[in-house]
């Protein structure tokens, strides 16, 4: 039986502003076994959704009594040599309010190249390495590095402008959602889900159709998640095949959902 009712897959975009219309951020909500849909803004507002708004709306969507599991396209920590090198504690919580107030990427007129370029916020105290990678990104042996900017597939840029709404979204929802695994990796049942993943895992699987290269793998995602969790796959992928030593590495810099370890 489904632990989840819903499932949501959201290509992500660390263009332009927290504002801004962006025709890269997708959305596709799955309920029961049918296929996803997308899911667009609210009438009236811009034609296609900002950051701000798919926070606000997750928000919404999470503070309901509706068991759902999320997957969303960026990163949602560092590597650990990040977190050695500005020396900060292992604690996911701290590193999110750290992370924002260097990089306040959640401001309504901030760019992420605002920051890169030293005309907002302090990034340069809390830079990184393009050849500094996480665990789950050599795993998947294609996933870049969080810090590699400016190149064909990068995700850098939408880590940086995705992780202050994480902040967000765990300010205004508290024990309501499980970002996992930051919050362990076994998940209370009836509790809802939020999880990062990498459409490339699963986009091949499923026909393009009609679909932008961004509908689609939001699509792939939610329905992916949608098809696990129907089959009972998704409860050992909560729970990969990691040593203790990669389990306490990735308990701080995270784990793509569904990625397998490399051994």
């Amino acid at each position: 039986m489904p632990r989840f009712a819903r499932t949501i897959g959201i290509d992500y975009s660390g263009a332009e502003t927290p504002t801004s219309s962006l025709k890269g951020l997708r959305v596709y909500l799955c309920s029961g076994s049918a296929d996803p849909v997308e899911v667009l803004p609210p009438p009236g507002t811009r034609k296609y959704w900002s950051r701000r708004g798919i926070a606000e709306w997750l928000r919404d969507r999470l503070a309901e009594d509706i068991p759902t599991m999320v997957g969303i396209d960026h990163g949602f920590s560092f590597p650990l040599r990040y977190f050695e090198t500005h020396r900060l504690p292992h604690d996911w919580g701290y590193f999110l309010e750290d992370f924002q107030f260097h990089w306040p990427t959640d401001g309504d007129r901030v760019y992420v190249d605002f920051i890169r370029e030293g005309a907002l916020g302090a990034g340069a105290a809390r830079t990184g390495d393009a050849r500094w990678r996480r665990l789950t990104e050599l795993a998947t042996r294609r996933a870049k590095s969080v810090f590699h900017f400016d190149v064909q597939g990068s995700v850098a840029k939408s880590t940086h402008a995705g992780i202050p709404w994480l902040r967000f979204l765990r300010a205004q929802l508290g024990s309501r959602v499980h970002f996992w695994p930051f919050d362990g990796w076994d998940v209370p049942v009836g509790r809802s889900v939020i999880a990062e993943a990498y459409p490339a895992l699963w986009s091949t699987l499923y026909p393009r159709e009609d679909r932008t290269p961004d509908q689609h793998d939001a699509f792939s995602v939610a329905a992916w998640l949608a098809r696990a969790d129907r089959d009972g796959e998704l409860a050992q992928h909560f729970n990969p095949a990691l040593t203790e030593a990669e389990r306490a590495v990735a308990a701080v810099e995270g784990w793509i959902l569904g990625v397998a370890p490399r051994h």
